[in-house]
């Protein structure tokens, strides 16, 4: 029987996203400054080195000479920037005279990061005081409470909370991205990969939902170099100052209230000519620098006050006793509801929820997809400060206990399969039993009753083998 797949959540950081573009694309995409100011600073800083001392050349460097830029005991280092830099096409290859290779700075991505840094080029955005001055400014401390806000209401949907509600198209894009479930009009339901998600910071939830979206955007008849490239200009934009929506086109203006439902966008109504970038999308570009799996550990690249797990005030708020029993010390609906996906609730009291570990809440969270490492995981990086002076942080009796309560769950696994029986004759039944075998797609066999099972994907192979055998007996 074939094991179980588990899903392993990969966030990847921006320069993995880009390498996955084709080349046709990334070159539109260096046609505007703000993208090329955002790729320069996220690279590493040998490589950040490596571009600018090639900035204003107008001639290939020998690969040689570039070579010599290091010591022979940082080689490594070097080949990792030649490999960055050649995978998101910032470095052409170019023949010298002699027949000699060389790198030169591609020339599109020279051009507009040098007006970055310069100056110069067209406005990023229309700011908004041309529309003269807002009645209904927003300072900064209420664009965070929006941001925050916007954002948890999504998060809330996800773990079931019923006063969370997104419009359908939200609801079908968490269902696309894999971290939801529908299955036959039902509600949509968390899965372990959304159970990942909940336990990243912010930042890297934000990245990962953006570039699940950019992955539909374009089956939604946007243009993805646009909608990009407005994502970096927003990255680069002044916190607490609004812009004008002059000028935008229709997918754009489109995307601006895919935007405000994220929480990444202030917009007072649709139809305002005057739009306010949130925190969330000012740091969003830089989001994620190192992977993230089930890590809830804060990005690198986040030096926002919003880096940080939502919704739960300080870290750790979780008191596990080896009789089952959690306390949980938030007032947060969000953590509680994380906590209710595995446990039994008991009683809530205003700052404090009491729920207990049972055999069926847990056994339900894996059959929803959850599994054992991650609840441990949950509590381990949500401990309170009380349980962290203990070695091991959490009870062995309750964490062993999660564990053979998966166990029990997996003692069955189960495996798609074609079935082949009603054979005429051992022969017959010998035959293809020995033909799947052949092709390494037999799943199991009964040899007393005839019986076989052959994967789907050998199927048609084996089915084909058959007609040719019967035709010629």
């Amino acid at each position: 029987m074939m094991m179980k797949l588990r899903v392993q959540l990969h966030c990847k950081n921006l320069h993995e996203y880009l390498r996955e573009l084709s080349p046709e694309i990334l070159d539109r995409l260096f046609n505007h400054p703000a993208t090329c100011l955002a790729v320069y600073r996220e690279l590493p800083d040998l490589a950040k080195n490596y571009v600018m001392r090639m900035l204003f050349l107008e001639q290939p460097l020998p690969q040689a000479a570039v070579a010599l830029w290091v010591k022979k005991d940082s080689q490594k280092d070097h080949d990792e920037c030649v490999s960055v830099l050649a995978g998101l096409r910032l470095w052409h290859i170019q023949q010298l005279q002699g027949g000699l290779q060389g790198y030169i700075l591609n020339p599109v991505f020279k051009d507009n990061l040098r007006i970055a840094l310069l100056g110069g080029g067209k406005a990023w955005a229309d700011e908004g005081s041309s529309l003269g001055p807002d009645r209904h400014a927003r300072d900064i401390e209420s664009l965070d409470r929006y941001a925050m806000e916007r954002w948890e209401v999504i998060l809330h949907f996800m773990v079931g909370s019923p006063s969370a509600a997104v419009s359908q198209d939200l609801a079908q894009l968490l269902v696309q991205a894999g971290l939801m479930k529908s299955e036959s009009g039902e509600a949509p339901y968390i899965t372990s990969a959304g159970f990942q998600f909940l336990l990243l910071d912010t930042a890297s939830q934000l990245w990962y939902f953006t570039l699940q979206y950019l992955k539909t955007a374009q089956s939604r008849g946007m243009e993805l170099v646009e909608i990009l490239s407005f994502l970096f200009q927003l990255s680069f934009s002044t916190l607490g100052r609004d812009y004008s929506v002059e000028g935008m086109s229709e997918s754009l203006l489109t995307f601006l209230q895919h935007l405000r439902e994220f929480g990444l966008v202030f917009q007072r109504k649709r139809k305002s000519r005057r739009y306010y970038p949130t925190r969330l999308a000012i740091t969003l570009a830089a989001g994620v620098t190192t992977n993230s799996s089930s890590s809830s550990s804060s990005s690198s690249s986040s030096s926002s006050n919003m880096g940080s797990t939502p919704g739960t005030g300080d870290a750790g708020f979780i008191v596990v006793e080896t009789n089952y029993r959690i306390y949980a010390y938030t007032s947060s609906e969000l953590q509680i509801a994380l906590v209710a996906l595995f446990s039994e609730m008991l009683y809530r009291f205003p700052n404090v929820v009491v729920a207990q570990v049972t055999r069926e809440s847990v056994q339900q969270a894996i059959a929803n997809g959850i599994t054992a490492q991650q609840i441990i995981h949950f509590l381990r990086t949500r401990a309170h400060p009380v349980m962290l002076r203990q070695t091991p942080v959490l009870p062995s009796t309750i964490t062993d206990q999660i564990r053979l309560w998966e166990l029990e769950r997996d003692r069955l696994q189960f495996t798609e399969g074609v079935l082949y029986n009603q054979f005429l004759s051992q022969a017959d039944f010998e035959v293809l039993r020995d033909r799947a075998q052949g092709l390494d797609c037999l799943v199991w066999q009964d040899v007393a009753h005839r019986t076989m099972v052959v994967t789907p994907q050998g199927h048609s192979e084996v089915k084909r083998f058959w007609k040719r055998q019967k035709s010629h007996t």
